[in-house]
């Protein structure tokens, strides 16, 4: 196979590596835009050219990306986001840059009601579909309310600093609740705070829908279990994954997509409440998630499909098969050694996640350069984004993003 209509990915995380492997193996050109702090996907064999990526507004990043198209001759090439941040870039100027490339995220109109939590909780009022209990508050009297256990949370990824790094911050009582909120408000608006319930249990309680859309309908799917994560309270990224059936949470999920007619991926979120049985809608992540390479392993290849449908190809309806597994090595072991010592993951357990069929998210026999250089290159890349997000946390400036509240 030699195509020669590529993809410019959008970030060199491991959502940009998963995208270089799926469709650098299917003969598909590869080509990455990034910063210097996150290159992982630059050292993939199937990436076959690394350009740059300006910091600073999004009018200018967009100028970038149109005047790579001429100079590059990039023309109808797809554009893939790897982050909630380059998502909505490619979201906000769809007209725009849909002049020089295919564009696979959905406008605006259609992205925010995922990008943005407030909006994501409305929609899930509207489909009746079970979430936490979520509040906006708007100052500090309006915490009085709060039932503990509870989190604060971001509204939307709209800079890099400690809050949005750790995804959340759990609250036991009024006088915690009261520091980190008054932390939380130098570092991003008030108005994108969300206080909300905190539903007990661990990775063994969090699910996802995983999908491929065309105007709200599911071509491709799975479900699965994010059984493990790291940090292991509130992690960043999941490290162990594994599908399975999860008739409940499908039907919602197919709700919500087709409530805002979604075209794209999308990796929807849920909690399953112990308490009620329910469960309960926590994200919509309309991009790449970190496991998406176990659809690959379980006849779901997410990338490629995009890029099948992004090229108007034939893309048959299909959905992943159950009992294959997903592994990031570098942060699973961590995170199953915390758990082994909070008495919650056996050894023996833990060794019988490595069983087959088990997708590995870096080691590749054809191609081994990311696998030795994930723990590095990991480690840098989260001390670098703490310390940037220290240095610039109170000076944050959010472009794009109205209240919705």
């Amino acid at each position: 196979m030699n195509e020669t209509t590529g993809v410019l990915v959008l970030g060199g995380n491991l959502n940009a590596l998963t995208i270089a492997r799926s469709l650098g193996r299917q003969g598909v050109p590869v080509w990455v835009a990034t910063s210097p702090n996150i290159k992982l996907a630059c050292f993939s064999r199937y990436t076959h050219r690394t350009l740059p990526w300006p910091s600073g507004e999004c009018e200018a990043q967009v100028d970038y990306l149109l005047e790579l198209s001429t100079r590059h001759k990039l023309g109808g090439w797809v554009l893939f986001p790897t982050s909630d941040e380059s998502a909505a870039l490619l979201s906000k100027f769809h007209t725009a840059l849909s002049s020089r490339y295919r564009v696979s995220t959905p406008p605006w109109d259609i992205l925010q009601w995922a990008y943005d939590k407030r909006l994501t909780y409305r929609l899930a009022a509207q489909e009746k579909v079970d979430c936490p209990v979520t509040m906006c508050p708007a100052s500090e009297a309006d915490l009085e309310a709060c039932a503990f256990p509870a989190i604060l949370k971001p509204a939307a990824h709209v800079a890099v600093n400690r809050f949005t790094a750790d995804k959340a911050w759990p609250v036991a009582n009024r006088e915690e609740l009261l520091a980190r909120y008054r932390e939380a408000r130098e570092l991003i608006p008030p108005d994108l705070i969300l206080l909300q319930e905190l539903i007990p249990g661990g990775g063994e309680s969090q699910f996802s829908y995983a999908a491929l859309c065309r105007d709200g309908k599911p071509i491709a799917s799975l479900t699965a279990r994010r059984t493990r994560q790291y940090p292991v309270d509130f992690g960043y990224s999941s490290s162990f994954v594994e599908t399975l059936e999860v008739p409940e949470i499908v039907a919602p999920s197919r709700r919500l997509l087709a409530a805002i007619r979604y075209t794209g991926l999308a990796e929807i979120e849920y909690k399953f409440d112990a308490r009620n049985g329910r469960y309960k809608l926590l994200d919509i992540n309309p991009r790449l998630w970190t496991w998406s390479p176990l659809g690959g392993r379980a006849g779901t290849d997410f990338p490629y499909l995009l890029w099948r449908m992004m090229m108007n190809r034939e893309v048959a309806e299909q959905t992943g098969r159950n009992g294959v597994r997903w592994m990031r090595v570098s942060t699973d072991f961590p995170a199953a050694v915390h758990e082994m010592l909070r008495g919650r993951l056996s050894l023996g357990a833990y060794l019988r996640s490595f069983r087959s069929p088990v997708q590995f998210a870096l080691m590749a026999a054809d191609d081994t350069l990311p696998g030795l250089l994930d723990l590095p290159l990991f480690a840098y890349k989260n001390l670098y984004n703490r310390y940037k997000g220290l240095l610039e946390g109170p000076s944050l400036k959010v472009e794009g993003l109205k209240s919705k509240g």
